[in-house]
């Protein structure tokens, strides 16, 4: 029988870092709500507004470091062994995660009817009990009581979540269902495919090319009305998974040896594809605003470039010049980025049922704006403080 190594894999420090980043902003601008005269630069531009504001930017960085680390994650598994099934299988099982995820955050933003007998904090709060018993990162044992105890946990929460999808009610009286299924959700389509694409086109790095040029056009083709019935038949017209794919390119040309060329060179042609990516961003805005809810190729090409080039600085300061330490603060957010994104709809609820606000002038801007960092701060404290009892999420 082959053993199989048990040295677990070096992280790359620039991929952790810039998971936490994103994160860190994502739970910034996701609490711009709460303040008052918030600068419209740092919000999300409306629909038709031809505009990039900082919020614009944040899932595009995110969806680009999920790519990244979909070919490390696969090569991993296929190191320790795993068939191409095996891994689909936990590919599938991750997606659906996220989508169910996803649902139930995304009908919250509704509202919760007063007639199924709960109030919204409480329906969030029992909902995060039931992501936490499903995929909680449990003690490795081999004692069969445990194990079943364990097991007798994930069904628990299961049941808990068909509960509360039956009686949910909007605040219209609207039934749970999928609207537009919601960050987490996006994530898993957008997931879903990039990662069955990579696994089966194996590592092939002009059929992956190809491929972000097709979830290119087919963005254009959404942009244009040209998709007819298929319009939104895959979310954002292929657009979100455009950014993964690229995320995914860039991580294959960093990490991948047999390229035969050194860092410096990697590090310079991603610069090159990053400005090139900006450059189309400027030619295609003669054509298509700026966009993050109609998922213009403007805002494709502007984000990809933008994200690339992010990437590139990280990488330099952490994996080259070693100031990985500059991010020790923020790094909880980087490797337990689920339970980190799922504490503030916790803080949130327990807000409303103690009744605890701030005064208007720490929530209005620009004090309202340090009130968001600190928050943000307190939400990844908070995720720290989760994993040292060994309480973390992990699909």
């Amino acid at each position: 029988m082959t053993s199989v190594p048990t040295e677990k894999p070096k992280r790359i420090a620039s991929i952790d870092i810039y998971r936490a980043l994103t994160m860190f902003f994502m739970i910034f601008v996701n609490d711009l709500w709460s303040v008052s005269n918030v600068p419209h630069w740092l919000e999300h531009a409306a629909a038709n507004e031809d505009m990039l504001g900082f919020s614009d930017i944040v899932f595009p960085s995110f969806l680009f470091i999920l790519g990244m680390s979909i070919p490390l994650a696969i090569e991993i598994r296929k190191k320790k062994g795993d068939s191409n099934s095996g891994t689909l299988k936990h590919i599938t099982i991750r997606s659906i995660a996220l989508l169910v995820m996803g649902l139930f955050t995304v009908n919250l933003e509704s509202g919760v009817a007063v007639s199924i007998g709960i109030s919204k904090p409480i329906f969030t709060l029992i909902m995060l009990l039931a992501f936490f018993l499903i995929w909680d990162v449990y003690p490795k044992t081999e004692n069969r009581t445990r194990q079943n105890l364990y097991s007798g946990f994930k069904i628990i929460g299961i049941v808990i979540l068909a509960i509360l999808a039956f009686m949910f009610r909007d605040a219209d009286g609207g039934v749970f269902q999928p609207r537009w299924w919601g960050i987490l959700g996006l994530i898993g389509w957008t997931y879903l495919l990039c990662a069955i694409l990579y696994l089966f086109l194996n590592k092939n790095k002009g059929y992956l090319i190809v491929a972000l040029f097709a979830f290119i056009l087919l963005c254009i083709g959404g942009s244009n009305h040209w998709l007819g019935i298929f319009d939104g038949i895959i979310p954002g017209n292929g657009c979100f998974h455009a950014f993964t794919m690229s995320g995914m390119l860039i991580s294959l040309l960093f990490n991948e040896s047999e390229l035969g060329i050194g860092i410096k060179k990697k590090m310079l042609t991603s610069t090159f594809i990053g400005i090139i990516f900006i450059l189309g961003g400027f030619a295609a805005h003669s054509f298509w605003i700026i966009s993050k809810i109609q998922a213009t190729p403007t805002w494709l090409f502007l984000c990809t470039g933008i994200s690339i080039l992010l990437y590139v600085l990280m990488y330099w300061l952490t994996d080259i010049q070693n100031k990985t330490s500059w991010f020790g603060i923020i790094k909880p957010a980087g490797t337990a980025t689920l339970t980190c994104y799922l504490i503030p709809y916790f803080l949130y609820a327990i807000f409303v049922l103690t009744s605890f606000s701030l005064p208007e002038s720490l929530t209005t801007s620009p004090i309202g704006l340090v009130k968001c960092i600190i928050f943000a701060f307190l939400t990844i404290g908070f995720t720290a403080l989760l994993g040292k009892i060994h309480i973390k999420l992990k699909i």
